[in-house]
């Protein structure tokens, strides 16, 4: 199985490191598991020969971009930003005008592409995520909401499938991109490796989210959060809570949508689980008292929820 990852100058350089030694140790522990496994062969593509991570780590290229077409899968890593605009201009610059390029030329029908991180905006810009579910980096959400429109994003997962394309969230997620691409080939080595490597399964972006590192200036959207947090222990009605605001319950749930990708109630549970953690941490209050406080009625409400925002899979009934 022919991997390669794809970067420029400004790359995340733990990223690229994580994808590449968890590969090669799948690579190593192969055969020992299974040898019926095809092996791995993972390269690594640029625009030079040798390009510098964000880190200062070099990364040696043993594939120019031309040289994609027989690659089983195409990994675009993250592109060492942390801010919309400075993503963007990752994006649109001479090195990433040259990744877009030379994605486009890669054929989806026998090649698998993936990106992590700030990486899928260079893998949406070749428009060939349009009308897919991608998940990205979850602070970048409005950049990327605002950018790519017909892009259907999933903030709360970590790993995201659609077709051909597999999409991995914020920069660590590298970690769990490289395991879905392993567990496309084989369980057992996943496990493994994962056992190896001391990796956790982390299906669900939710517990990591902070509204207040989100980037917009939507004005709507940031009234609307504003008065939610405002009234986080009181029970919430959208069309009520849009007239507070001076919009219409229709124009909210759009702008929402727009701008995070989420309902009006969808946010108001993520406000109030981030007021639920922070009084876990700073006061001694119970759950029953914690769950009353930021607006749900008893305490087994907020623990169910906390559940979902982690991932955590439904317990089996006794």
């Amino acid at each position: 199985m022919k991997i390669g990852l794809v970067v420029q100058d400004g790359c995340f350089g733990s990223g690229v490191s994580a994808m590449l030694d968890i590969l090669q140790t799948a690579e190593l522990v192969r055969a020992g598991i299974d040898p019926s496994i095809p092996p791995f062969e993972v390269s690594v593509a640029a625009p030079r020969r040798r390009v510098t991570a964000s880190n200062g780590m070099a990364v040696a290229a043993s594939r120019t971009l031309r040289e994609l077409s027989d690659l089983d899968v195409v990994v675009v890593p993250a592109l060492g930003t942390l801010t919309g605009p400075d993503t963007e201009a990752s994006v649109e610059s001479p090195g990433g005008r040259s990744i877009v390029r030379a994605m486009r030329s890669v054929d989806p029908g026998r090649t698998q592409l993936a990106a992590a991180c700030t990486g899928v905006f260079a893998l949406a810009e070749t428009g060939m995520l349009e009308e897919r579910r991608v998940t990205t980096t979850w602070f970048l959400a409005p950049t990327f909401v605002a950018r790519y429109p017909g892009v259907h994003l999933e903030l709360d997962r970590m790993v995201v499938a659609d077709g051909p394309m597999l999409t991995a969230g914020a920069a660590f997620a590298h970690i769990d991109l490289a395991l879905a691409l392993l567990q496309g080939v084989s369980a057992s080595l996943t496990q493994h490796v994962a056992r190896l490597l001391l990796l956790d399964e982390r299906p669900s972006q939710g517990a990591f989210v902070s509204y207040d590192l989100l980037e917009h200036e939507d004005p709507i959207v940031l009234a609307f959060e504003r008065h939610v947090r405002d009234h986080l222990g009181e029970p919430f009605d959208t069309a009520r809570v849009a007239a507070a605001i001076g919009a219409s319950r229709r124009t909210l749930e759009r702008r929402t949508r727009q701008v995070l990708g989420l309902s009006p109630l969808g946010i108001v549970h993520r406000l109030r689980l981030e007021r639920a953690q922070h009084l876990r941490r700073t006061t001694a209050l119970s759950t029953e008292a914690i769950a009353r406080r930021v607006g749900y009625a008893n305490a087994e409400t907020l623990r169910a929820l906390e559940r979902m925002a982690r991932g955590d899979k439904p317990r089996p009934r006794r």
